[in-house]
């Protein structure tokens, strides 16, 4: 129960199938959640038929509607904290995340000394693959306009490749962060960076998708451009760390290995 994927889908299963298979033949004993937000062309079904040959590793959890992103990712990170993992990781279903990429991700934290992992388009090393040039100068432009704006010490601030380590998603009072897009990958960086958590980009190379189509839309540029200056608002002249911080200490608690076992069921 120490590693769990959460990867959020909406009509994927050109890509979910073979996704799934590439994680597990790792054999680096990550756990996988999909998040399934009603697919009409069936990836949910996909995932369950393949249940049965990871028994105890592949979970399932379905959303009526589609209810965003960030949401879904709030409802995982809660789901991985009360079973007990340890390193929880963000990934798109699509295949633009190398998965070999995640144990480099998982070192970041376990050995290398970070709190959050962020497989990063954007520092030495890293570089994209087949992308067009407006999503390169949006996805480019929005990472310079954050740091501008909120100073945060982060290069690629919309990257959606990250671990975390459980201690930070503890900390965070995960209903404070309510973006869908772009914003929610950027508040949630910063809400770390505001709790005094280390931060290390692990240079990436990001392949826009071979099939599906992408989820990109107007709504989610408007909302991280006018998202990350409510951060900046509340960050210098409301109580933000107070606001973000997680003060309940028995949110997620401690649970037996019995307990565990009977809540991945």
């Amino acid at each position: 129960m120490e590693k769990l994927v959460i990867i959020p889908t909406y009509n994927e299963k050109e890509n979910i199938e073979k996704l799934i298979h590439t994680i597990f033949f790792l054999h680096q004993d990550f756990h996988i959640l999909v998040i399934d937000d009603g697919s009409p062309d069936g990836t949910a079904g996909l995932v369950k038929a393949l249940r049965p040959e990871y028994p105890g590793q592949l979970f399932i959890e379905e959303r009526k509607g589609k209810s965003g992103l960030g949401t879904a990712y709030i409802y995982g990170f809660k789901w991985a904290l009360n079973r007990g993992y340890q390193y929880i990781f963000e990934m798109d279903a699509d295949f633009s995340h190398n998965p070999n990429d995640l144990r480099r991700l998982y070192e970041a934290c376990k050995t290398g000394g970070a709190d959050v992992a962020i497989g990063s388009r954007y520092v030495k090393g890293g570089g994209t693959v087949n992308w067009p040039w407006d999503r390169i100068f949006l996805s480019k432009g929005g990472s310079l306009y954050t740091r501008i704006i909120t100073w945060i010490p982060v290069r690629d601030t919309t990257a959606g490749f990250v671990c975390y380590r459980r201690e930070v998603l503890d900390a965070i009072n995960l209903d404070e962060i309510t973006f869908l897009g772009y914003a929610f990958q950027i508040e949630m960086k910063f809400a770390s960076w505001k709790l005094g958590f280390k931060i290390k980009e692990v240079p990436i190379i990001f392949e826009d998708r071979k099939y599906g189509v992408s989820k990109m839309h107007k709504g989610i540029v408007k909302e991280g451009i006018l998202g990350v200056l409510k951060l900046r608002w509340y960050s210098l002249f409301k109580d933000y760390h107070s606001r973000v911080k997680n003060t309940s200490s028995a949110v997620f608690p401690a649970l037996s290995k019995e307990e565990v076992l009977a809540k991945t069921k």
